[in-house]
């Protein structure tokens, strides 16, 4: 599978606040974080040991568009357990989705490849969103925007590799032992990680709360 050449980035060094410069590998993790908890750090340093990433990049979301309003809690206070749980110097938590006024993963993706062309951007999700994702506006689309890594989530690791969305790219899907490259592939490319599992769960610390 062919490597993708970009050029030089622009704009996403004032959006982020630091210098992001040309041929960075950065994973972006986008969620409610409704609260951030310890899976969302385990699966993150996972993606950046496994794909040699530089940094990984939440994206905070005003909005999931599959959830009701109600339920999404106050973005503040989301974008703060974020803060609170990104203990590691190479996340960054972030309002990218806020700040460009976008609610689809799509359109996000579209954006910052635009923003930031050299950068090597790898999209990383839960095999739990994989399942789901054909539920998601223009899901095929974020197939083709860049290269997804899938991690292994409980209930999801042998489902949701043989899903829709799994087998709509059953040639894409790149070996563990090419694992490092991925940042680096052309698009369509996909790998699913089955790394050790972590039982954390947005929704069970919200009903422990009540």
């Amino acid at each position: 599978m062919a490597t993708l050449e970009r050029p030089t980035p622009c704009g996403l060094s004032a959006l982020m606040g630091e210098p992001i410069t040309p041929g960075m590998r950065v994973g972006l993790l986008g969620g409610s974080f409704n609260p951030a908890h310890e899976g969302h750090l385990h699966i993150s340093k996972e993606a950046l040991r496994r794909l040699g990433l530089d940094q990984v990049w939440w994206l905070v979301s005003p909005q999931n568009p599959l959830k009701p309003q109600a339920e999404m809690g106050d973005f503040a206070s989301r974008f703060e357990s974020a803060r609170a749980m990104a203990r590691d110097p190479r996340l960054r938590v972030t309002d990218l989705e806020s700040q460009l006024g976008l609610t689809y993963t799509s359109d996000t993706l579209a954006s910052l490849i635009a923003l930031g062309p050299a950068v090597h951007f790898v999209w990383l999700m839960g095999a739990d969103n994989l399942a789901q994702l054909p539920r998601w506006r223009n899901w095929e689309d974020i197939f083709c925007a860049m290269p997804i890594a899938v991690l292994a989530r409980p209930g999801f690791t042998w489902a949701a590799p043989m899903g829709k969305a799994a087998t709509r790219f059953p040639h894409s899907r790149i070996p563990l032992e090419s694992a490092r490259a991925l940042p680096r592939l052309a698009p369509p490319a996909w790998i699913f990680l089955p790394i050790p599992l972590h039982t954390a769960s947005s929704t069970v610390i919200r009903a422990q709360k009540v």
